[in-house]
């Protein structure tokens, strides 16, 4: 463990601007939820009309999993809060880990620091602790701010444990990850696929009603906690217990690889790259394929599971006849399952926006790795070996989008029996959310461009417009601030009517902004970090 201290002090350093924005998104998405429920649902009998509509419909339960207690504040904020912030821990905990774990190996810094008087566990122990402190750090100021907005003592430490516990668990699934393969990025990839998974299997125990599969999940063990109604305690030493076993046996796998290397070796190319290969779109193509191939894949089984689902909205009108008038006059209940769909579409395309943002950034992985210099030392022009990815990026997010339409659609129409026009139907509705993805891919083209240094910047973009998308009529914000998200500017499809304006506004938007990174990268130097 010799020099654990010092390099915990480095990541530390590395990440004092990306570590507290991950901790201040996983923190005030709980306590602003339970201000404003407490504002919205002032009234008991309100919250519990709540809570009665959310557990009769299977397409809401998927979404945002059950409520245990609806006459609470803390019940509902638990509820809502609890899968987004659950999420965004473990998504932060996977990338700090691998950042300073395999990252390091893949660059070469890890073996320069091995040469030092450095321990053999330092650099992964230090990682481990970063991930540990700041899931920490999460679960102390989630716990206060719950606190200050008047929620019980037991109830906030509860929801806070069960945040942190899904960061834990993370921590330890990105250490297995970081000995599985042999780039950050497809350790990345690896924990954000079994998040993935995780979420999905959570999602289909929920929406039938089936608690056994639920708890296949630790998404869904952060909402078994059942904060805030009748607290379970063991289930939070439970989150420390699976993160310890998944860390020993990240232990157990380093044994078995050499530094820099992983359990699965690299395949060995051919002596003679194929004639395809001769362009460095191609090449940015043999690169970004099998990234593109598991979100598709990832996207198709989401789109049919949230399809099959869909036909149960029109359930919520149940006997109530004014409900039932209400949807008449907007146009019955197919109405309301168009709404469903138009805001799954636009929970996907922020998440797809996640792979345009991945893509976009891989020329700098090449940067960092010292595999652009070689390229672009020959007859390869600078703008050209960009583009490339940039290519891949934007037809790759509209390939998912294109897949999670058709697989909801055709989903759907199989339960209404028109798969072919629902499956059309839905398609368009889904590519209507292309324009705002490639905004946020141009956001990261630029900031390759000019400042490649803080490209992780792209990735504070996301999450805020994904904030203000999700949470911004919850909060309260002002029309003009929730507008800054490109995503806010896409029409409510299907259903909605579709203007010309927001598309084209969108499309040139991200040209400019993508035309003016490709021109920033042309004039600067290459940067080794």
């Amino acid at each position: 463990m010799t020099g654990t201290g010092v390099l915990l002090l480095l990541a530390l350093r590395r990440d004092r601007v990306a570590a507290p924005f991950w901790v201040l998104a996983v923190v005030a998405l709980p306590v602003g939820t339970a201000s404003a429920i407490a504002e919205l649902y002032p009234d008991a009998s309100q919250r519990l009309a709540l809570g009665m509509t959310i557990m009769s419909n299977p397409a809401l339960r998927a979404l945002t999993g059950p409520v245990y207690d609806a006459a609470s504040v803390g019940g509902l904020t638990a509820w809502r809060a609890t899968n987004v912030a659950a999420v965004l821990a473990a998504l932060m905990s996977a990338f700090l880990v691998v950042r300073h774990t395999r990252a390091e190996e893949e660059s070469g810094r890890a073996e320069l620091i091995g040469a030092a008087p450095v321990g053999r566990y330092a650099l992964p122990t230090a990682a481990v602790l970063m991930s540990l402190l700041t899931n920490l750090v999460i679960a102390v100021l989630l716990t206060a701010g719950l606190m200050g907005q008047g929620l019980p003592v037991a109830g906030s430490l509860a929801l806070a444990g069960a945040v942190a516990g899904v960061g834990l668990v993370f921590t330890g699934v990105a250490a297995v990850a970081a000995q599985v393969t042999t780039s950050a990025r497809a350790a990345n990839s690896i924990a954000v696929s079994v998040l993935g998974v995780f979420f999905l299997v959570r999602a289909a125990g929920d929406a039938a009603a089936v608690d056994a599969v639920s708890w296949l999940s630790p998404v869904g063990w952060a909402q078994r906690v059942r904060a805030f109604a009748g607290e379970r305690w063991w289930l939070v030493a439970l989150f420390a217990v699976v993160a310890l076993v998944l860390l020993v046996g990240a232990d157990l796998l380093a044994r078995r690889r050499d530094l820099g290397g992983g359990l699965l070796a690299e395949r060995r190319g051919r002596a003679v790259a194929a004639p395809w290969l001769r362009s460095p779109l191609a090449l940015a193509w043999r690169l970004q394929r099998g990234p593109l191939a598991t979100w598709a894949v990832a996207f198709a089984a989401v789109g049919a599971v949230f399809g099959s689902l869909a036909a149960s909205v029109g359930d919520l009108v149940g006997g109530n006849e004014q409900i039932a008038a209400m949807l008449a006059r907007l146009g019955g209940a197919d109405a309301l399952i168009d709404n469903f769909f138009a805001a799954q579409f636009h929970l996907f395309a922020l998440v797809i926006g996640g792979y345009a943002v991945q893509a976009a950034l891989r020329p700098r992985a090449e940067e960092i790795a010292g595999r652009a210099e070689p390229v672009l030392a020959a007859a390869v022009p600078r703008g050209r070996w960009l583009l490339g990815h940039v290519a891949c990026s934007l037809a790759g997010s509209a390939l998912i989008l294109t897949v999670v339409g058709l697989a909801a659609g055709f989903a759907h129409g199989l339960r209404v029996g028109e798969p072919v026009r629902q499956a059309v139907r839905l398609l368009g509705a889904a590519l209507a959310q292309v324009p705002a993805v490639w905004v946020s891919a141009a956001i990261a083209v630029l900031l390759f461009g000019f400042l490649p240094r803080a490209v992780a910047a792209a990735w504070a973009f996301l999450l805020v417009f994904a904030v203000l998308d999700l949470f911004g009529q919850l909060f309260q914000l002002d029309e003009t601030v929730r507008m800054l998200s490109p995503y806010a500017h896409v029409p409510a499809l299907p259903g909605g009517e579709p203007a010309a304006g927001p598309f084209v506004w969108l499309f040139l938007v991200a040209a400019l902004v993508i035309g003016a990174g490709v021109a920033g990268f042309m004039r600067r130097d290459l940067a080794a970090d």
